[in-house]
């Protein structure tokens, strides 16, 4: 299915928010999101952190430029992979690349999940253009729905490690993109 949405330009930010930025994330991704401090990125950075809020006006604005910068990533790649697809394998690979991310990116993901963010900070247009891979991949938005829901819940149970031990994920994963796959 072709895209529908226009990928928005991503933010404009000055060297020093990139930087601020970039500490935070990789506070987040070292310590957990109880460390993403303004104090603590101040630290890390190796400025005040009164200084900080010259450039973000608060904790607030940083876990929002966080999960901009993660929805364009994973926008970019969830939209990569249903380019690659075929048919046949296009549900498959999107939850599988989306499993991925989340894993790889625990405490950002966790963060762009939580619900805490205020998404009115975001460029205009991202939410829809970074999940318009599930529209695409199953060409009903209420499908496409259900399938985001479907892989967050799985994705979420399976960090909290709620499943059993004798559980098999993998054909619990195949299992859900079969059910998904038309």
């Amino acid at each position: 299915m072709p895209r529908v949405a226009a990928r928005p330009a991503p933010p404009e930010r000055s060297e020093r928010v990139r930087e601020i930025v970039a500490a935070g994330r990789a506070l987040l991704a070292a310590e957990g999101p109880d460390t993403l401090t303004m104090r603590r990125v101040g630290e890390v950075v190796g400025i005040r952190a009164a200084s900080l809020y010259k450039h973000l006006p608060g904790k607030p604005a940083l876990e929002a430029a966080l999960v901009e910068d993660a929805l364009f990533a994973i926008g970019d790649q969830l939209h990569a992979v249903v380019d690659a697809a075929s048919a046949a394998d296009v549900v498959t690979s999107l939850v599988a690349e989306y499993r991925r991310f989340a894993f790889a990116n625990a405490s950002l993901y966790r963060l762009a999940t939580s619900g805490r963010v205020d998404r009115s900070l975001f460029v205009p247009g991202l939410d829809d253009w970074s999940g318009e891979p599930f529209y695409r991949a199953t060409g009903d938005p209420w499908v496409a729905q259900a399938l985001f829901g479907a892989t967050h819940g799985l994705v979420v149970l399976e960090m909290d490690d709620a499943f059993s031990n004798s559980s098999d994920l993998g054909a619990t994963w195949r299992a859900m993109a079969a059910a998904f796959t038309r």
